[in-house]
């Protein structure tokens, strides 16, 4: 019989995203043989108590799973070190685990197309990370999933022997990075990733994603990827702690299930090509977004 992997989801003060992200999991093929675990961060302050305590209310139904078990902490402990310590746990305890966070939307397949990559590439040290999500791109000649450099965080996987690789120290991460590594993590400058490194040096953002995908880069690992995504992010609505309004990122979600997995296991460098050239041009549609609010503003 399979050991399907276990579900870590992250819950905070966002009743309404908590819900639907709980209702399309719960449509996933393989929720009622898969263990939930649910971890629901303290209040940051007191404004935020009520929200906390309603999504920790709509928690106490959830069925439609193998398991539930619910983590309350008492104290803040932020996004970061939720995501650090529960990940920790559940590697440890399962050897493997699925992760997603309160405002995503999944396919009916998402949990099958993890756990079947979790299966296949289990003992391939080079494959760390598998991703569900991927932007809306206008290539249509890659493969249903393909090998790339960087981590998604929006509904990813990993397994233990991957995820002891994962280094919090942002200064021991940024001394092994030259010119030439900087431009290859930050996919030639087309996404802003070395400045999110820098950003958390100096306190201005909490990331564990960008610490991750700095740990897989440095060992030179890759990430699976499906070429159509298996995810949409309900977040960007302006109520996330992390994530502004923005639509650059919404997908339509893949209505099939991936079937197909690549053999070898290098970079696509067909889908490096896309993903680099969307990047390049939301970096312009989003100046020129810029440019046309600042317009308006002075007028």
């Amino acid at each position: 019989m399979q050991n399907f992997a276990p579900i870590a989801l992250f819950v905070y003060n966002r009743p309404k995203h908590t819900e639907r992200t709980l209702k399309f999991l719960k449509q996933n093929e393989l929720a009622a043989e898969s263990r939930l675990f649910i971890f629901s961060d303290g209040a940051k302050s007191a404004e935020d108590e009520a929200n906390v305590q309603e999504v920790r209310e709509l928690l106490k139904n959830i069925d439609g799973f193998k398991s539930v078990e619910i983590i309350e902490r008492k104290e803040n402990m932020g996004l970061a070190n939720a995501v650090i310590a529960g990940v920790s746990r559940l590697v440890k305890d399962y050897k493997q685990v699925i992760v997603f966070e309160d405002d995503l939307v999944s396919s009916p397949y998402t949990l099958t197309y993890f756990n079947e990559a979790l299966n296949r590439y289990r003992n391939e040290e080079r494959v760390m990370h598998i991703g569900a999500y991927m932007y809306q791109l206008k290539e249509n000649n890659l493969p249903e999933s393909f090998f790339y450099r960087a981590a998604t965080s929006w509904g990813w996987a990993t397994w233990d022997r991957a995820w002891q690789h994962f280094n919090p120290d942002i200064n021991q991460l940024i001394a092994q990075f030259d010119a030439k590594k900087r431009s290859a993590f930050s996919i030639e400058h087309t996404m802003n990733f070395w400045k999110q490194m820098q950003d958390f040096k100096r306190g201005k953002n909490n990331s564990w994603a960008i610490r991750w995908y700095a740990s897989i880069f440095l060992k030179g690992g890759l990430t699976l990827n499906p070429s159509h995504s298996l995810v949409n992010n309900i977040g960007h609505d302006g109520t996330g702690v992390h994530s502004g309004i923005n639509d650059i990122y919404n997908v339509i979600i893949n209505p099939k299930p991936i079937t197909r997995f690549p053999d070898e296991i290098k970079e696509n460098l067909l889908a490096y090509e896309a993903i680099k050239g969307f990047l390049s041009t939301r970096k312009g549609s989003l100046w020129q977004r810029i440019k046309r609010y600042l317009t308006e503003k002075l007028k």
